[in-house]
């Protein structure tokens, strides 16, 4: 009996004894982790995520980008003036701004239109301003139907989703279903739609 006892005796002093403290191996998988997450993750942002979004939301269209940049030509004239509206600020020369010209346009504005955006549960709103450009009797027009073409704006724009209004051609693709929307309404007259005013809140 006291035979079996020393062999346990001797077994545990073979034994290597249990590390104390562990030392720095202890915390090697937490700074492992804090050295490398921020640096997985801008990988992860720059090689996968953006170029899923880029390839998803499409390429800018060039004439998106020049009608950010200048600010004059859209796509949305063809539309609505065809050949003989193109040639009209040809005409106008140095003076197109002077207003003394006979092809001065008249300018209506139609300002603070507030709707919800779309899809955010009445969390985020959009203000907008537009002036409608057209000829004489534009104006009008217009003013016999202000709360009309509000309303035709306002469901415009309230249709809008956030990632509708990120899109760098959105304010183009707003622009053409205004001229559209209201040269309906208004049975024609308006060759321009400038949007002075476009804010998410």
């Amino acid at each position: 009996m006291a035979d079996a006892h020393d062999k346990k005796e001797e077994a545990k002093a073979a034994a290597p004894a249990p590390a104390g403290g562990g030392g720095i191996k202890a915390f090697l998988p937490l700074i492992l982790v804090i050295v490398l997450m921020p640096g997985l993750a801008y990988v992860m942002t720059s090689y996968v995520l953006v170029p899923r979004l880029q390839k998803a939301l499409g390429p800018p269209t060039v004439s998106a980008r020049e009608n950010e940049e200048g600010g004059e030509e859209t796509p949305a004239k063809p539309e609505g003036g065809h050949d003989g509206h193109e040639s009209k600020p040809a005409s106008k020369g140095a003076g197109g701004h002077g207003g003394a010209s006979k092809g001065a346009k008249t300018k209506v504005q139609l300002s603070k239109i507030v709707v919800n955006v779309s899809g955010s549960l009445g969390t985020r709103m959009l203000l907008a301003s537009v002036t409608l450009a057209g000829k004489d009797e534009l104006k009008t027009k217009v003013e016999e139907n202000t709360d009309q073409l509000r309303d035709i704006a306002s469901s415009i724009l309230g249709s809008k989703t956030i990632a509708d209004l990120e899109k760098p051609e959105a304010r183009n693709l707003i622009r053409a279903e205004l001229l559209s929307q209201f040269n309906s309404a208004l049975g024609g007259g308006v060759a321009e739609i400038f949007i002075t005013e476009l804010a998410i809140q």
